[in-house]
């Protein structure tokens, strides 16, 4: 192996280790704050609880942008050493607070990791050709699998450290573990990577480094990546509630559940880089935004128990009614058959694998025997019911597959910058991954807006679906007005093809 391949592949292990680690520090207080809340250390309100999960996630979305400017400045391994660094006292501090001022002030400042990403992504792209750079950053983005190893792991160790609730204030020690690793890997990184820079960018004013913001490009990739990323994100999170309140199963059981849809989508991202290096990461982008919306639109209907109106018996005349019973009603001798329940109740769907909505129909007599009806009077009312399990193992199959698509989606993403701005990669991939990263800390509180006006869960699927859509639907015409603007012919001959021609129906 050439030795300039040979750093760029041990700066790429660096990269992604340390990206893993960050990400992992990143998402500790989905697993922190829930813990202390559910053993009652501290008596933090929902709102409380929901700032103390996102602000990390803020303070790492907003910085990327300048996180960004400055790797493409001053070098990659001097800033990820530096996030790194700043991170871990911060982290340290979590376990020494007794307030929620100083948690909050603390994940404020560990925060930083989560610009790790705009680092790695910049530094990453300049030890590979342009032909290689799709699946070099779909390698360094699969440390976005960090989030799924604090999922599985953090409980399990908080409750080694709280000795099962027998030590209460052991969970201090986890944020100090952390600090440990994140200081550690920092060590490492150092003296395994080079500093490499594009000299170009730093020569640049600071107007000039963000001159790229001015193009509309840069936010729809935007767009793009609040979609793949900061849905990735945002699902993470939900999908625990979302599988103890839908599904009513265990919060440990929904964890494991929700790591299904983590980890596949952490890990697949490096198979997005191949893909779009060798596919394209326009046409890849079709298929996971078109992916996504299909999907989506698949979780849109609910689990439900409806019971509603359905077709009921009318007399045929006048008369009186002389017998009634759960299958006929006779009226003046005029047997009217009706419709009766099966005796399948309800509880014996639950013990079956559902695919598809069940419906049962029956009709219940509303009248009793010596009755006098008139014409067109209602003798028997009809009652539909209508069950939709939601199959958890369908459900958790399909959340699965838009968890891949978007892990995909956000290599894809990625392998744009450096394409279309190739000597601006910190700067566009600060703002992109900015976007993403308010998308993680945005979408949640969407999601529960949604639920809490119209009552439904599957509005957060409403949700994606729609914005899978909008971001198809303008990559398209984005698409098409290029082959216009280049290929006049190409776009003439798509419109008014000729008859005999190859694109003639």
């Amino acid at each position: 192996m050439e030795p300039d391949r040979r750093i760029g592949v041990r700066v790429l292990a660096a990269n992604t280790l340390a990206f893993t680690i960050c990400f992992a520090v990143w998402m500790m207080n989905g697993v922190l704050v829930t813990h202390l809340v559910d053993t009652q250390t501290f008596t933090f309100d929902k709102a409380q609880f929901g700032w103390l999960i996102g602000i990390p996630v803020l303070t790492g979305s907003i910085l990327r942008l300048p996180v960004g400017i400055l790797t493409d400045r001053y070098g990659g391994r001097r800033i990820f050493t530096g996030v790194m660094l700043i991170s871990a006292p911060f982290c340290w501090l979590v376990g020494e607070t007794d307030s929620f001022a100083g948690l909050a002030w603390a994940s404020l400042g560990f925060g930083v990791s989560g610009t790790s990403f705009a680092v790695g992504i910049a530094y990453s792209a300049l030890f590979f050709p342009r032909e290689r750079q799709g699946t070099a950053l779909g390698i360094f983005g699969a440390g976005n699998a960090g989030a799924g190893l604090t999922s599985l792991m953090a409980p399990s160790l908080l409750r080694v450290l709280t000795n099962d609730g027998a030590n209460p204030e052991g969970w201090r020690a986890l944020p100090k573990i952390y600090a440990g690793v994140l200081a550690l890997t920092a060590v490492l990184f150092w003296f395994t990577t080079v500093e490499r820079r594009d000299e170009t960018a730093g020569r640049k004013t600071l107007r000039q480094n963000l001159a790229p913001l001015g193009n509309m490009r840069v936010w729809r990739f935007g767009l793009y990546y609040f979609l793949v990323f900061g849905g990735f994100v945002a699902l993470s999170q939900w999908l625990i509630p979302y599988y103890v309140s839908v599904y009513a199963v265990s919060v440990a059981l929904a964890g494991l559940l929700a790591s299904i849809f983590t980890f596949p989508s952490g890990i697949i991202r490096a198979l997005g880089g191949y893909l779009s290096d060798r596919f394209g990461a326009r046409t890849v982008m079709y298929w996971v935004l078109g992916g996504c919306a299909v999907l989506a639109t698949m979780l849109i209907v609910p689990r439900m128990d409806i019971h509603a109106n359905g077709e009921g018996v009318l007399a045929p005349a006048a008369g009186v009614v002389e017998s009634v019973s759960a299958t006929a009603i006779v009226v003046s001798g005029k047997v009217l058959p009706l419709r009766p329940r099966a005796e399948t109740a309800r509880p014996s769907y639950d013990n079956e694998t559902l695919v598809w909505p069940t419906a049962e129909t029956w009709q219940e007599p509303v009248v009793k025997a010596g009755d006098t009806v008139v014409k067109r009077q209602l003798l028997a009312r009809g009652v539909s019911h209508i069950y939709f399990q939601a199959n958890i193992w369908i459900f958790t199959a399909i959340a699965c597959a838009i968890g891949l698509l978007m892990g995909i989606g956000k290599a894809a993403v990625y392998k744009h910058i450096p394409e279309y701005f190739p000597h601006d990669v910190g700067v566009v991939g600060g703002i992109v991954g900015v976007l993403g990263g308010l998308g993680g800390f945005v979408c949640p509180i969407l999601f529960g807006y949604l639920l809490r006006g119209s009552g439904l869960w599957t509005t957060a699927w409403m949700f994606l679906a729609l914005l899978s859509a909008v971001s198809l639907v303008w990559m398209h015409l984005v698409v098409r007005r290029m082959v216009a603007r280049h290929a006049p012919h190409v776009a003439e001959a798509l419109e008014h093809p000729q008859p005999g021609s190859e694109n003639h129906p």
